[in-house]
């Protein structure tokens, strides 16, 4: 006859079993949690698409409100502002641009104040790019920047920073009206930008007149699986998938990263090319 000690211990798991056990759960986690990441990810992206969405709602209702007359990217002061968004982010504690969202409610400093008062949707879900000020970290303002086809186009012209000015060589966007070639539906207003890139409120690419003298000024992020969320002057957005590696430098959240690079035929460019800006009288 068994003893209750012998049956406790005939019921119990022995360490193989444990290990097995143990081994099965490792499996199972390593199946399940990259799965869990893509969908994380998705629902950013989807969150993303939505808050670029609203922005590009309010981009319309400031237009409809000025006689047709876009807020532009270009960076100025609060005295006379033109700039949908003033401030310039960094990774620096004592820059309160960057975790200063009053100014985003304020009409001096913000061209969608009057519009838009939940300040969320200039910041990407997945954007973690934060600032540290009294030993604690403080989530910045802004993840979004505008095409600088809507003013003042100092990037467009390879001849290089400020040249479209004088030339004019390429369309630049002041009223809906002028939006023309691209059409509204392929000319993009806003996307994601990367966290080492972005600063003013303006998002800077050159034309591609040769793609093998294509360059990156301004690198767009690439959060949601190497995509980042994009809108058009028509009020759509979209998520776009990159296909070149150089257009996705990993972050390293200290502004160290070189802007302004020769990349020859990048395919990312070219197709942001296409969707910004075109030649004048062609």
């Amino acid at each position: 006859m068994k003893t209750s000690r012998t049956l406790s211990l005939s019921r119990a798991f022995t360490l193989i079993e444990l290990l097995v056990v143990i081994a099965i759960i490792a499996i199972l986690a390593g199946m399940l949690l990259p799965a869990l990441s893509k969908a994380k990810t998705k629902a950013q992206g989807i969150f993303c698409m939505n808050n670029l969405k609203q922005l590009q709602l309010v981009w319309h209702l400031y237009t409809d409100d000025n006689n047709d007359k876009t807020a532009t990217s270009g960076y100025t002061s609060p005295v006379e502002p033109t700039a949908w968004v003033d401030g310039w982010l960094d990774f620096n504690g004592s820059n309160r641009d960057n975790t200063n969202t009053v100014a985003l409610r304020d009409p001096l400093r913000s061209k969608f104040a009057y519009h838009l008062t939940e300040v969320s949707v200039y910041r990407c879900p997945a954007d973690r790019s934060t600032v540290t000020i009294g030993g604690r970290r403080y989530p910045r303002v802004r993840s979004m920047g505008m095409s600088q086809a809507f003013g003042p186009g100092d990037w467009l012209d390879p001849a290089g920073f400020g040249a479209n000015a004088t030339s004019k060589k390429y369309r630049v966007y002041y009223k809906t009206a002028d939006i023309v070639d691209p059409a509204p539906a392929m000319c993009y207003v806003m996307l994601d930008e990367h966290p080492d890139s972005i600063n003013a409120g303006g998002f800077a690419n050159m034309m591609v007149e040769s793609p093998a003298a294509s360059r990156i000024i301004d690198f767009p992020a690439s959060y949601h699986n190497g995509a980042a969320g994009i809108s058009f002057a028509d009020g759509h957005a979209e998520i776009r998938k990159w296909v070149d590696g150089r257009t996705m430098p990993p972050t390293r959240y200290n502004n160290q990263l070189q802007l302004n690079v020769s990349s020859p035929n990048n395919r990312d460019m070219l197709w942001l090319s296409e969707r910004t800006s075109s030649r004048r009288n062609r």
